[in-house]
C-alpha cells in the first residue's frame, strides 16, 4: 500500500516571523544585553578600523613598489616598500586576531546573559504559561534561538562592520587614485544592486521553507524517539521511516535544492559583473598607461582594489539571511522574557511564619485567563490544622484546581484562600511552598542519584534521615537491592524504575521535607494494589499531624480521611465522613457503587 504523505503547513505563525528584515524594536530590546559590553565592542570596533586600513593599504603598497621601485628601477626603494608592506601585514595579522578573540568572548558573555535570564524567568514563570505553551518550543526559544543569537553577534556583527568598512575604505582608495576609473567601476553598481534585491527576495523564502522542513524533521524525529514504544508496540517502524524518507525526499531535499540553485546562480552574476568592471578598467587604464596619462603602478592597484569592492558586495548579501534569522529569534526570545508572571509576589508580600495547617477557602470562584468558564464556583470550606480531608469527583469536576489554588500556582477569580488566618496573596510564595509537600500522579525524578531525588525538598538533611524516610515509606528495601544502593543513577524521569518505585521515592521525598501542609493528588492511582498495601502503612505515618488534601479515584485512600467533600461541576454538593455519605445514598454513594468500589 502506497504511504499518503500529507504535506506539512509550512508558514506557521513562527515563520511567518522569519519574513522580517531589521526590526528596529527587536534589535533595541537586545542591546540590553550587550550594553554591559559596549566597551569592550569598541575596542574591537576600533581594530577592525586598524584592520581595514591595514587591507586597503595593500593594493597601495603594489602600486608603490611597481612605480618607486621597478620602473624607477630603485631596488633600496622596493626593498623597503616590501619590508613596510610586510610589517603592516603582520600587525594586521596580530590585531585581526585580538579583535576576534574580543568578539568571541563578547558572544560567550551574551550567550550566557541571556540564556540564564531566559532560565530565571522561566523559573518564575506561572503553571498557565506552561499549559499553552509546549517543552519542545520553551527549549528551541533557549537552546536554538540563543545559539543563532551569540552566531549573529560573534561573526555575522563583524562581518557585517568590516563589510561596511571595506567598502567605505575602498571607495576612498579609489577615488583618490584615479576619478574616471572610478566611476567606470561603478556603472555595473544599478545592475548589482537590481540582483541584489532579486536574490534577497527569492532567498528569503526558499530559507524559510527550508527552516520549516528542518522544523518538521526534528519534531518528528523526537515524536518517534519518545514513542518508540508505541511505535513498536504497533509495528509502525516501516511506515514511520517511508514517511519520513519520502518527506525527506519530497520537501527537505527539493527546497534545500531551490536555495542552493538561488545562491548559485547569485554569485556568479557578482563574478560577471565584477569582471566586466576588471575588464572595462583594464582596456581604458591600459590606454591611458600607453598614453603615460597614469602609471602602471595606479592601473595594478586600481585592478586589486576593483576585486576588494565586489567581494564584501557578495559577502553581505550573504549575511542577509543571518541578519533575517536573528531578528525571528529575537523576537521570540524578546516575546519570552515579556511574558508577564500571572502570580506574583504582592510588593508588599511577608514571609509566612511557622503554620500549623489550618486552611480557609472563602467563597472561591475561578477561571482562567483565557476561558470565561468557571472551574470553581463559590466554593466555602474550613479546615482544621491537622485534618485530612479527601476530594473525590469526576474528572473534570475541579478537585485539583481547589489545591492549586492552595499552592499559590493560580489566583482565585473571586474569593480568597487563608492558611493560619494569612491570605495567601499577602504573603511569598516561597515561604508557603515551603511548608508544603505534594506527592503526584505522575512522580517526577530527576537525573541524579536515588538519594539526591530523595534530598530535593531538605537539601541539608542527613544520610540517616533520608533512609530513615525510605524506610517509612517502604521503599528502603527494594533501593537496597538496586546496583548502587541509594547513589544508583534513576536518569532523567527516573526511567530506570517502575511506576510504584518512582511513587514510593516521591513519598519518601514529601516525607523527609517535612510539610505541615501534604496533598497527594490521585498519588496511588498508578500504582499497583501491592505497592499500595506498603503505601498504605506508611501513610498514616505521613498523614500524621499534618493538614492533608487527598485526591484519589481508590476506596482505601480516602475512608480514613477526616471529611471527605464530593465536588460536582465545581462546586460542593456534599460533605461528611465515609460512612455518613454512603447513608445519604447521594453522588458519593453512586460514585462508590460505580467507581471506587473494589
Amino acid at each position: 500500500m502506497a504511504i499518503k504523505i500529507i504535506p506539512p503547513t509550512f508558514i506557521t505563525q513562527s515563520e511567518e516571523s522569519l519574513d522580517k528584515g531589521y526590526d528596529p524594536k527587536v534589535a533595541r530590546g537586545l542591546l540590553q544585553f550587550v550594553k554591559p559590553y559596549a566597551g569592550q565592542m569598541l575596542i574591537a570596533l576600533f581594530l577592525m578600523i586598524l584592520v581595514t586600513v591595514a587591507a586597503v593599504s595593500g593594493p597601495y603598497f603594489v602600486k608603490l613598489a611597481i612605480d618607486n621601485g621597478i620602473t624607477a628601477k630603485d631596488p633600496v626603494a622596493l626593498k623597503n616598500i616590501v619590508l613596510i608592506f610586510l610589517a603592516v601585514s603582520i600587525v594586521q595579522l596580530f590585531v585581526n586576531y585580538l579583535r576576534v578573540r574580543i568578539m568571541s568572548r563578547v558572544g560567550q558573555y551574551v550567550l550566557y546573559d541571556v540564556r540564564t535570564a531566559m532560565f530565571n524567568h522561566l523559573q518564575k514563570l506561572s503553571l498557565g504559561f506552561y499549559n499553552r505553551y509546549s517543552v519542545g518550543r520553551v527549549i528551541t526559544r533557549v537552546i536554538n534561538d540563543v545559539g543563532t543569537l551569540r552566531e549573529f553577534i560573534t561573526w555575522a556583527v563583524l562581518a557585517i562592520v568590516r563589510n561596511l568598512l571595506g567598502i567605505v575604505g575602498t571607495l576612498i582608495a579609489m577615488l583618490t587614485l584615479n576619478l574616471k576609473l572610478s566611476l567606470l567601476t561603478f556603472a555595473v553598481l544599478p545592475i548589482m544592486i537590481f540582483a541584489t534585491i532579486a536574490f534577497r527576495n527569492v532567498a528569503r523564502k526558499n530559507y524559510r521553507k527550508v527552516r520549516a522542513a528542518v522544523s518538521w524533521a526534528n519534531s518528528t524525529l523526537a515524536e518517534n524517539i519518545n514513542g518508540v514504544r508505541v511505535v513498536q508496540a504497533f509495528s509502525r517502524q516501516e511506515h514511520n521511516y517511508l514517511n519520513f524518507r519520502n518527506y525527506i525526499n519530497r520537501y527537505f531535499y527539493e527546497t534545500s535544492l531551490d536555495a542552493a540553485k538561488v545562491a548559485s546562480v547569485f554569485t556568479p552574476v557578482v563574478d560577471v559583473l565584477g569582471a566586466a568592471a576588471t575588464a572595462l578598467v583594464i582596456y581604458v587604464g591600459g590606454t591611458a598607461v600607453l598614453g603615460e596619462s597614469i602609471t602602471p603602478g595606479v592601473l595594478i592597484a586600481f585592478v586589486l582594489y576593483v576585486d576588494r569592492f565586489f567581494e564584501p558586495i557578495r559577502d553581505l548579501s550573504r549575511r542577509f539571511d543571518t541578519l533575517q534569522s536573528t531578528m525571528a529569534g529575537g523576537e521570540r526570545i524578546l516575546e519570552l522574557l515579556k511574558t508577564e508572571v500571572e502570580v506574583q509576589d504582592a510588593e508588599n508580600a511577608q514571609a509566612l511564619p511557622a503554620i500549623s495547617g489550618g486552611v480557609r477557602f472563602e467563597n472561591i470562584s475561578f477561571h482562567y485567563s483565557d476561558d470565561p468558564t468557571l472551574v470553581l464556583d463559590q466554593i466555602d470550606l474550613d479546615i482544621h490544622a491537622g485534618e485530612t480531608v479527601a476530594f473525590v469527583g469526576e474528572t473534570g469536576a475541579g478537585k485539583t484546581t481547589i489545591v492549586k489554588l492552595l499552592t499559590r500556582f493560580h489566583d482565585p477569580t473571586d474569593g480568597c484562600v487563608r492558611v493560619d488566618g494569612f491570605d495567601l496573596r499577602t504573603v511569598t510564595q516561597q515561604s508557603l511552598r515551603k511548608q508544603m509537600g505534594m506527592v503526584l500522579q505522575d512522580p517526577f525524578l530527576f537525573n541524579g542519584s536515588v538519594k539526591e531525588n530523595i534530598l530535593f525538598g531538605r537539601l541539608n538533611a542527613s544520610d540517616e534521615d533520608v533512609i530513615a524516610a525510605a524506610k517509612a515509606v517502604g521503599a528502603d528495601d527494594f533501593i537496597l537491592r538496586l546496583k548502587n544502593g541509594y547513589e544508583t543513577s534513576v536518569e532523567e524521569g527516573g526511567v530506570l524504575l517502575s511506576v510504584g518505585q518512582r511513587q514510593l521515592i516521591s513519598f519518601a521525598r514529601a516525607l523527609l521535607a517535612d510539610p505541615r501542609i501534604l496533598i497527594l493528588d490521585e498519588a496511588t492511582s498508578s500504582v499497583d494494589i501491592q505497592t499500595e498495601q506498603i503505601i498504605q502503612s506508611a501513610l498514616t505515618r505521613l498523614l500524621k499531624g499534618r493538614t492533608s488534601f487527598v485526591i484519589a479515584h481508590r476506596l482505601s485512600t480516602i475512608t480514613n480521611a477526616d471529611r471527605i467533600v464530593v465536588i460536582h461541576d465545581g462546586k460542593i454538593v456534599e460533605e461528611g465522613k465515609h460512612s455518613e455519605l454512603l447513608g445519604k445514598q447521594g453522588m458519593y454513594y453512586e460514585l462508590y457503587k460505580t467507581g471506587f468500589q473494589e
